[in-house]
């Protein structure tokens, strides 16, 4: 069998107590057959690959091997013997009889051992999986068979995984008979390589189930260094990992349809020519690789590309350690990976898990320099987190994050609201309805299960994709089905939540004026206002009207530099772009450098009005961009030059506007009080 493909035994529970969940029960098992239909190709040719067999249990009608052979096991049936995956799978899985006797979870798993075993023996050890989907809600007749099923199970390689959907339980469920279950299916994950997840919904119930069960591989083997002279022997491997769509490859139809050795690819050949005869090609001897610099294409040749090149030496390197509350969870970048010590050594297992517990005890994590393969074009600096261990047969471990460069954060400013005028903030009501609001939506309210657990929840746009993708497989020119109702329940608003929580959403609507929000072409961060910026700040910012809207600036053009036409608008405009950090300085600087023109140049101050009303503009920006010493600096810097040039009046004019410092109040990057802004704007020009 080949690395990474398995044969899947589904052990389906369609008793009574289950019937409510088998709708979702066929599309999860359906689902992941059309998963791995996809995995054969894109023409869905089946081969030699993964194996999949269907056993019912709760059935009135009774059809297995081991009945035939030895009695018992009754009302458990072979839906479907174990094979290549197929269109037929995906149908008998469609149309699941309900079961009208208990569902003996049992005797299920033990016709489904005798299968694997007659079809596979002692070989393909790890790669035979058992999936159970059960209420667990019925009696079991041979419970003392538990141990023997779990050594035969460990002997066999094979594992065992259990997912138990239990709704809504009313008055008729045995109590005593559920927990036995439970206890059973705990004996089981103990004694061999399996699981038991529980789920409460339909939607979770979708996403329980792994495709595939896949083979870890390491990253890295070697040396944990924490000096020159202290080694711990780790292995490394890949904790999680996105799921992403298969790879679609394009299919020619050019083929003869009688040349059934055709492959249907579709090659892609580059051909490098010259550009003074264009007839001519250049062979690969004769190219080498160019690169702009400017204006110009600088050569370079492979012997100088290896000469440059950054290389690495493999190892893992401790750097120091910090305490975890200096590392914020949103540093964490890329996938998770897993540090265990090296499987069979003794001091190596020690050594982890007494750093693991000291690092526990002290709340500290370790930031380590990993190079994971010799030669390797990048180094990875990431912090190491104790994983301790509550089970005595499970070792201590760790787990690592990669954090960012200083190139690679992203810090978002964002104006605090205390440098807004007081109409724009909250009253106690409007808060108070907010943060009802907000509790509403959690996730994990207290004495529910949390809705939309990460490790039950499927990706609805790979679910109906795959489901898509085989309806496509039958009828070539069908349309796009609607959206499956389990996967509306995970893509929109719950009805129920809503329903509950009607009052509180009508609290916020009272308290709040709301607006449709028009659709933009162009998104900003900050949304800009509809009306222009005035002389007058506080008249700009609102007439005191606690509903005011904010609107969004629609079709907003690029503008690259601030111009004579419309500068406020220009400047404005820059300050909202976010494609690169440099728009907010260069739009800070060009706003500067036309107030101090317009100052300069100024004759018996008939340009002081523009420069009071780009002024007024300019310190809105900076307090709006937290960039308060730039704006500070500037009028400093302004007063005295007007101050050395007799322009006496312009300096009057900033009195009477009030236009002042930008404080502390406003902006807290800010080094100035209110009372030193105040005092410079009170201080009288110099005369001469």
């Amino acid at each position: 069998m080949a690395r990474n493909k398995e044969a899947l035994l589904l052990l389906l529970d369609v008793s009574p107590s289950m019937h409510t969940f088998l709708p979702e029960v066929a599309k999860l098992c359906s689902m992941l057959v059309q998963k791995k239909l996809s995995s054969l190709g894109s023409n869905l040719i089946y081969s030699k690959s993964d194996e999949v067999g269907i056993v019912l249990f709760g059935t009135e009608d009774t059809n297995n091997e081991l009945t035939k052979e030895v009695g018992g096991y009754e009302h458990v049936v072979v839906l479907q013997n174990i094979k290549v995956v197929d269109g037929d799978l995906v149908e008998a899985l469609q149309q699941l009889p309900r079961g009208t006797v208990a569902g003996d979870f049992l005797d299920a798993i033990v016709v489904g051992m005798d299968m694997l075993i007659k079809k596979f023996g002692i070989t393909n050890k790890g790669k035979k999986r058992l999936c159970l989907i059960t209420s667990a809600l019925d009696a079991i007749k041979e419970e003392d068979q538990i141990g023997t099923v779990a050594e035969q199970m460990t002997a066999y390689g094979m594992k065992l995984e259990c997912i138990v959907a239990r709704g809504k339980l009313d008055g008729i469920v045995n109590k005593r008979i559920m927990d036995d279950n439970d206890l059973l299916l705990k004996l089981f994950s103990m004694k061999t390589t399996g699981k038991t997840l529980y789920v409460e919904t339909p939607a979770s119930l979708l996403g329980a189930l792994r495709t595939r069960s896949i083979t870890p591989v390491t990253i890295f083997r070697g040396d944990l260094e924490l000096n020159p002279d202290m080694r711990i022997k780790v292995w490394v491997y890949k904790k999680t990992a996105e799921e992403r769509f298969p790879t679609l490859k394009q299919y020619s139809d050019k083929a003869p349809p009688t040349d059934k050795f055709a492959t249907h690819e579709v090659k892609v050949d580059f051909e490098y020519k010259s550009v003074e005869d264009s007839s001519k090609v250049v062979p690969p001897e004769q190219r080498i690789k160019g690169y702009r610099y400017g204006p110009q294409v600088v050569p370079i040749s492979a012997a100088e590309l290896e000469a440059v090149k950054f290389k690495t030496e493999k190892g893992v390197k401790l750097l120091g350690f910090t305490d975890a509350s200096n590392i914020m969870r949103h540093y964490y970048m890329n996938d998770v990976n897993f540090f265990i010590a090296e499987p069979g050594n003794t001091k190596a297992t020690l050594a982890v898990s007494a750093l693991a517990r000291a690092m526990k005890e002290m709340n500290k994590v370790a930031i380590l320099r990993c190079v994971w393969r010799q030669g390797q074009g990048s180094v990875v600096i990431g912090i190491l987190t104790p994983n301790v261990s509550d089970n005595d047969n499970i070792p201590d471990s760790f787990y690592f994050n990669v954090l960012p460069y200083a190139e690679d954060v992203r810090e978002f400013q964002f104006p605090s609201f205390n440098s807004l005028p007081a109409s724009w903030l909250p009253n106690e009501e409007q808060q108070e309805a907010a943060d009802n609001l907000v509790k509403m939506l959690d996730l994990a309210p207290c004495g529910r299960e949390e809705t939309l657990r990460p490790d039950v929840t499927p990706n609805p746009v790979l679910e109906r994709f795959y489901h898509h993708l085989e309806l496509k497989s039958k009828h070539p020119d069908a349309a796009v089905p609607p959206l499956d109702e389990t996967l509306k329940k995970i893509t929109e608003p719950d009805p129920e939540l809503l329903s509950q929580n009607k009052p509180i959403i009508d609290a916020f609507r009272r308290s709040f004026e709301l607006k449709e929000n028009l659709k933009l072409k162009k998104s900003t961060r900050r949304l800009l206002r509809d009306r222009p910026s005035g002389l007058n700040e506080e008249a700009s910012m609102g007439d005191g009207n606690d509903g005011q809207a904010i609107k969004s600036i629609e079709n907003t053009p690029t503008v690259e530099k601030i111009g004579d036409l419309t500068p406020i608008q220009d400047f404005e405009v820059m300050l909202s772009r976010r494609d690169s950090p440099e728009w907010v300085g260069k739009a800070i600087k060009e706003m500067k450098n036309k107030i101090f023109d317009l100052v300069e140049d100024s004759y018996e101050g008939d340009n002081y009005g523009k420069a009071l009303e780009y002024l007024v503009v300019l310190r809105k920006g900076c307090i709006l961009e937290q960039e308060p010493k730039q704006f500070n600096d500037f009028l400093r810097h302004l007063c005295k030059f007007c101050e050395n040039h007799n322009l006496n009046n312009f300096c009057e004019s900033l009195v009477s506007k009030e236009i002042m410092l930008i404080n502390k109040t406003e902006a807290e990057d800010s080094e100035v009080t209110e009372d030193e802004a105040r005092s410079f704007m009170m201080k009288e020009p110099k005369l001469e």
